[in-house]
């Protein structure tokens, strides 16, 4: 067994964060508190395992976003991020 985390994208935080947020959470833009870059939370890089995930700016790799998830408990902590941004979804 090994201590590194496999790292995925910011889509594989979707389902927890369906408790939280009733629009798709991974189309948030992030802004970096860190950098400054801009990303969707989709694109973040996703460290984490059954009780908590990690994302991190994909520019660099200041940890943007956490969410531990404990049974009926789900903690937020958002201070990596300067700025979340949800954009209206284009009309047909």
């Amino acid at each position: 067994m090994t201590d590194e985390l496999a790292r995925l994208d910011g889509n594989a935080a979707a389902g927890p964060l369906t408790r939280v947020f009733a629009f798709e959470a991974t189309n948030l833009k992030v802004t970096c508190a860190g950098c400054g870059a801009e990303a969707p939370l989709g694109r973040l890089h996703l460290y984490g395992g059954s009780m908590g995930i990690i994302l991190r700016c994909v520019a660099c790799g200041e940890v943007n976003l956490r969410v531990l998830d404990v049974g009926p408990t789900l903690r937020l902590d958002f201070r990596g991020a300067a700025c979340l941004v949800l954009e209206p979804e284009p009309a047909c």
